[in-house]
């Protein structure tokens, strides 16, 4: 992928500092000419960088996968992926575009398994973009990236688009993409083993166990286990059930989680008011 003259003055930033910073994944670098993101790989190793410019309600991505060694493992796509929610979830772009030289064979493959469609061309790039309205569509119908479905019920919903819409935290574009890509089910109907709000699951967060209970903003408390949904770990969990693994990026690395059991859940128990 073609990248402007000042990402390629970034890149020999970034890889100055690649060797001695652990950053989160697409951790925010700096601002200065646009949004830039450290890229790490499920073992925290460091892959890449994103680079996010919004011009009016677009939104451009350079992507750059640095080491030769990881082309082939699928890291493009991935942090493509990553680079959409953040310009649709959190920079709220209209449009994210994508120009991409015609020999740049794997950019051009990665973009298209994305969903990113042709919009114009020359002899020199290729111009792909991805509009708000298809990538809302596309995480509905294929989330793709994702191994595993989640679901939450109607009204788990509802409230919470009213905790995003009045949330503080910009992390919050993490929960609002978990929501999106789920499937809505009637209360009544959805699974006892699957996290719902309110709900107090037995997790295994790398090598420890811990007990939680999935509650709103202004319900959590810590010392009673009790995470907000807004949370890493809250977020991380919802609409999941027993026996699902997850990798999730926390603040300071990648945690592993699994829901080993649901001790209680709201609507299998017949409490639809919580």
């Amino acid at each position: 992928m073609l990248a402007s003259q000042d990402s390629r003055h970034v890149s020999r930033f970034v890889e100055q500092v690649i060797g001695r910073v652990q950053l989160p994944i697409l951790t925010h670098l700096f601002n200065q000419g646009g949004r830039f993101f450290m890229a790490h790989d499920r073992h925290d190793v460091p892959v890449g960088f994103v680079r996010l410019v919004k011009a009016g309600p677009d939104c451009e991505m350079v992507l750059v996968i640095g080491d030769r060694n990881n082309w082939g493992r699928r890291l493009g796509p991935a942090t493509i992926r990553e680079g959409m929610k953040l310009a649709f979830l959190d920079m709220r772009a209209g449009k994210l575009v994508a120009r991409i030289h015609p020999d740049n064979a794997r950019s051009l493959k990665a973009f298209e398994r994305c969903g990113f469609l042709l919009e114009s061309q020359t002899p020199a790039l290729k111009s792909f973009a991805m509009t708000s309205e298809r990538y809302r569509r596309l995480l509905r119908e294929a989330p793709a990236g994702h191994a595993v479905d989640i679901h939450i019920t109607e009204i788990d919903k509802d409230r919470l688009a009213s905790v995003i819409a009045f949330a503080r935290d910009s992390a919050v574009f993490e929960l609002e993409h978990e929501i999106e890509r789920a499937t809505v089910v009637d209360p009544a109907r959805v699974a006892g083993d699957v996290v719902t709000m309110n709900s107090t699951a037995l997790l295994q967060l790398d090598d420890e166990e811990l007990e939680v209970t999935l509650v709103y903003p202004e319900d959590e408390d810590h010392s009673a286990g009790k995470l907000s949904v807004c949370s890493p770990i809250g977020t991380a969990i919802l609409g999941y059930k027993e026996g699902d693994a997850l990798d999730w990026r926390m603040p300071d690395r990648t945690r592993r989680i699994r829901i080993g059991k649901v001790l209680y859940q709201p609507e299998a128990a017949g409490h639809f008011h919580l």
